[in-house]
């Protein structure tokens, strides 16, 4: 049984197509008793999501959802929250208006450049990954948001130009984000998506979780990133088994961005 899912995008994404009530369907045949969507909010002008999100529409959208699956799948309200400690008077607005169960920090951009355009990786190996931990240290300091989304999600096109990154080599970047998590009670997302590419990992790597734990983390969650029905669920008893691996008996469970744990089943 996969417990939860707190990681799917809808049609309020720019990129996915899939409505709330085909995502929820898809969950519902899984046995997924637990879901969160979690659209895209993104600030940055060049980003090609800016000003798609429609926070009224989704939260209606949202409603009926949870009324047509009420005692069939528990549905939580999310938010991806694109780089918010850029734009923290923006996401507090966004965070204010609205009773979200929980709010994703999400880094894709470093600077002037996005590392889902293969032009962030015409630098060396070791500036393309170290500058991003730098930057998500940042993030994690000053974002207002619960869970760090898909934390190494820069080794899933860096992989293309430099083959597999050993997290070793950042350990001291690395461990400064967690420290940071943990200390303000972040939890970190462990995310399937770089399952479904040639990086075939989770993300962050596996190793990074038993250094969460190392740090005094405490809060943990799964998510499959899914833009299609039929990557929900995707990988996540994989991401158990890791998570288990590294010593976490629970995963988070959000409600009024408030966490209460759920165990990990075996």
């Amino acid at each position: 049984m996969i417990p939860q899912d707190y990681h799917i995008h809808t049609d309020y994404s720019c990129d996915c197509k899939a409505t709330m009530i085909e995502m929820c369907q898809a969950a519902i045949e899984l046995n997924i008793g637990e879901i969160g969507f979690c659209d895209h909010y993104d600030l940055m002008p060049e980003d090609p999501c800016f000003a798609f999100f429609r926070a009224d529409a989704w939260w209606e959208s949202l409603q009926h959802c949870r009324e047509d699956f009420h005692g069939s799948l528990t549905i939580r309200a999310g938010i991806e929250l694109g780089e918010p400690h850029l734009f923290q008077d923006e996401t507090h607005e966004m965070l204010e208006k609205y009773p979200w169960d929980y709010s994703m920090g999400s880094m894709h951009w470093v600077g002037s450049k996005t590392v889902f355009d293969r032009s962030y990786f015409n630098a060396p190996a070791d500036v393309a990954y170290r500058t991003y931990f730098l930057e998500l240290a940042k993030m994690a300091a000053n974002g207002d948001f619960d869970i760090l989304a898909h934390m190494d999600v820069v080794k899933r096109y860096g992989f293309d130009t430099y083959g597999v990154y050993d997290p070793l080599q950042f350990e001291r970047e690395i461990r400064d984000v967690l420290r940071i998590c943990a200390t303000r009670g972040i939890a970190l997302e462990v995310n399937t998506a770089p399952l479904r590419r040639p990086v075939n990992q989770i993300a962050p790597s596996a190793v990074i979780l038993s250094w969460f734990r190392e740090e005094g983390g405490r809060w943990v969650t799964l998510g499959s990133d899914a833009h299609l029905t039929e990557h929900i669920g995707f990988g996540l008893d994989t991401a158990m088994s890791h998570l288990t691996s590294a010593g976490f008996e629970d995963l988070a469970s959000f409600e009024s961005r408030n966490p209460s744990p759920i165990p990990i089943p075996d």
